[in-house]
């Protein structure tokens, strides 16, 4: 008998429908084709133990199974589930009349039970498009899945309860999940507050900035001066993502199997890989490629501690996604894209004593060893980062205060009004929501100085010597500025205040 059931491969962030065909007649063999793995082709001996586990037989027969289309590669163990139930329904041991509404994932241990899948998400969307009616998988990966509208949902812990729910004994209850009130409801802050740091008022209106215009950012300082603490709240001052931004997010880290029981993914995330990271972790890749940490840092925050501590191969190959906000990553029989439009947001010591320019402390680096240290930042990079900032030890009498500062609830408005301008701003442009994305032609019209702030400016290039990388630097960061008071205009004030901002482009920094 001959019976079609449908599973699901997923590359990159979409999913494709993967039919499969068993077949059983007179014979023995078991025979599986259509370009699976090797987590695949041992699926045999896991159905066969789970079916035992349940009084249910492996047919004593010769089964043959196709998984098409043929030029797909098949991989994981994920597919236990589909390759069970189609044995199950070639075999007449349940009843196959409405399998077609169906697709069917989940990894099969030998009693029976489902461990979790990875992709539920865009699994469901793909099912959705299809139009298939139902969606049978772990029911660690039911909340995730049931974002979906449209499509029934039903979570199971064990493969008796599929063959009971097919042989009519007992429905599977569909999981119910309200996209839009749980999205809603469970919008809250980060549990890091801008409130616990002491001191820094310079530094947090830096961040500020930052936030408001999605400016990369570099925190450049001493050991124990605070980058870390500052660089973890930079996501409870970003504006709280949308709805389509948190489905966006949920995908990419669904199809590393990271959102097991969550469902959506609510808050912005941070990431901080360590700096041994490779390339291949850091923007994603590999023989099946999988994201980096460049797209699970998607509309959020990517902290890299000790950015000279990074090996510059890892660090250059982040130059055209930090451009383009997305990575392709290609191979022989296939490409897949993943979005990795983040905030990136840097620190390092400025010497490797890291006591530089401190008069409390003496400086223990020779001049060779300090450019040998700053030169593993590239020019390319630095480029690409719109905010550099000297971070400076807080003294103890700041420690001591028992005054809170400033809350992160209270700049977020200020950041999420600037970002609000923006919008609107850019309305006409697809791939343009903030200043720092802003194109050449885009700076020269929005940023339009008057004589006494392009005097300012002219100044400040030549007497600190910034480098030609700075100017347009400079005008995106005093837009910002500007956005966050409010003010159609730049003023004097605001460019001022960016060109503190371009510490890494004076002279007796890199050169």
């Amino acid at each position: 008998m001959l019976v079609k059931v449908y599973g699901s491969a997923v590359f990159g962030i979409e999913a494709t429908t993967i039919t499969v065909e068993v077949n059983i007649d007179k014979g023995i063999g078991y025979h599986l084709v259509g370009l699976p793995d090797n987590a695949v082709r041992e699926s045999s001996f896991r159905i066969s133990a789970a079916l035992k586990n349940n009084n249910y037989k492996f047919p004593g027969k010769k089964i043959i199974i196709n998984m098409a289309p043929a030029d797909i590669r098949k991989e994981g163990a994920a597919y236990d589930l589909t390759l069970a139930i189609g044995v199950l329904a070639a075999s007449e041991q349940i009843q196959s009349a409405n399998i077609n509404k169906y697709i069917i994932m989940g990894e099969l241990s030998l009693d029976g039970s489902l461990q979790p899948i990875k992709g539920a998400l865009p699994i469901a969307i793909k099912a959705k498009e299809e139009g298939f009616t139902y969606f049978i998988l772990p029911k660690e990966n039911a909340k995730e899945a049931a974002i979906v509208d449209d499509i029934d949902v039903l979570g199971v812990d064990n493969i008796q309860e599929v063959i009971n729910h097919f042989n009519g004994k007992k429905a599977i209850e569909p999981t119910i999940v309200d996209t839009k009130a749980e999205f809603y409801k469970n919008i809250d802050f980060p549990e890091f507050d801008f409130s616990d740091v002491k001191g820094q008022e310079s530094i947090k209106r830096c961040m500020e900035i930052a936030a408001a215009g999605g400016h990369n950012i570099i925190l450049i300082g001493p050991p124990g001066s605070g980058k870390t603490m500052l660089a973890k709240r930079l996501p409870s001052i970003l504006p709280p993502m949308t709805l389509q931004e948190a489905l966006e997010t949920t995908k990419i880290h669904s199809v590393v199997g990271k959102t097991k029981n969550n469902g959506l993914i609510y808050q912005r995330p941070f990431r901080s890989p360590h700096h041994t990271i490779s390339d291949v972790a850091l923007v994603g890749g590999g023989q099946y490629p999988q994201p980096g940490e460049i797209s699970l840092s998607h509309n959020g925050v990517l902290f890299l501690d000790e950015l000279p501590e990074f090996k510059r191969t890892v660090l250059e190959v982040m130059r055209q996604p930090l451009e383009d906000r997305d990575v392709t990553i290609s191979r022989a029989k296939f490409t897949v894209t993943y979005p990795c439009s983040f905030m990136l947001v840097a620190s390092m010591n400025p010497s490797p004593s890291g006591y530089f320019n401190d008069p409390s402390s003496p400086m223990t680096s020779s001049p060779q060893e300090m450019q040998r240290y700053l030169s593993k930042v590239s020019g390319p990079l630095l480029d690409r980062i719109d905010i550099h900032i000297e971070v400076t030890p807080v003294p103890f009498e700041k420690l001591s205060d028992e005054t809170k500062g400033e809350p992160s609830v209270a700049i977020r408005k200020r950041v999420t009004a600037a970002r609000e301008i923006q919008s609107n701003r850019f309305s006409a442009f697809e791939n343009v929501h903030y200043n720092a994305q802003m194109p050449v032609k885009q700076i020269r019209k929005h940023c339009k100085l008057s004589n006494e702030s392009m005097s300012l400016l002219k100044n400040a290039m030549v007497k600190l010597n910034l480098s030609a990388r700075a100017y347009d630097r400079i005008l995106k960061v005093a837009r910002t500025i500007a956005d966050l008071e409010i003010s159609e205009n730049i003023s004097p004030t605001h460019i001022a205040e960016a060109i503190q901002y371009r510490s890494l482009d004076r002279e007796g920094w890199l050169g």
